[in-house]
């Protein structure tokens, strides 16, 4: 099974012990959104394996449904025995998923930075010896040119894209945003003005390369 397969199946676990430890404390999803202070559409996504608490959220939801964040996190009630063998195994879970991301990003960057130098060296020697090369010589060199910018612009662009996740300003919920709203979302620093897919609202969504960040 992949690292994305593992992501899934982690999260699809936490979504139904979520719900489970609802069940059993007799709220619905609408009784338990509005003790956080969410739409139900939140605790849905949730349940659903299609979202992640945010940070803040951890210990009001865990309060209310009387469990610890380790056991949030596992998605399963532990013994005391394995609580702080979980607790680790999280943390070190979350570092992992940290780092490399970072990795990641700096990797599409740096192929991002290839091929714009790449693409100007190649567009410089064509208006330097722009006499001395005949017509198709200068056209496949500009074609290979625009080709390596393209590359590398899709490279940085998914990367931006889909390595991490973006944060809501409205509602705290992490996703990763669809292409077409990525590629037209106006960008700032760490920043993107997205639509949430959860609350529907656009803001300005933080760049974070970690659920729990």
């Amino acid at each position: 099974m992949g690292e994305r397969e593992e992501k899934i199946m982690d999260q699809l676990k936490l979504g139904k012990f979520i719900a489970e430890e609802r069940k059993r404390k007799k709220y619905t999803q609408r009784q338990l959104a509005d003790i956080l202070g969410i739409s139900d559409k939140t605790i849905s996504k949730w349940e659903r394996g299609n979202g992640f608490p945010e940070i803040s959220l951890l210990l009001p939801l865990c309060n209310e449904l009387e469990i610890s964040v380790n056991e949030l996190l596992s998605g399963e009630r532990l013994s005391e025995a394995d609580y702080k063998e979980k607790a680790e195994e999280n943390m070190v879970s979350f570092i992992k998923e940290k780092e490399e991301n970072k990795i990641k990003m700096q990797l599409s960057l740096i192929v991002g930075g290839i091929a714009i130098v790449s693409f100007l060296t190649l567009i410089l020697v064509v208006c330097m010896y722009t006499d001395v090369m005949s017509v198709p010589v200068k056209s496949v060199l500009v074609g290979i040119a625009c080709l390596i910018f393209m590359v590398g612009f899709s490279v940085v662009k998914h990367g931006g894209r889909t390595i991490g996740y973006y944060k809501c300003k409205k509602c705290g919920e992490t996703f990763v945003p669809s292409f077409g709203s990525y590629l037209i979302g106006i960008n700032a620093s760490s920043a993107r003005v997205l639509k949430c897919p959860c609350c529907n609202k656009r803001s300005w969504c933080k760049k974070v390369l970690a659920k729990e960040e």
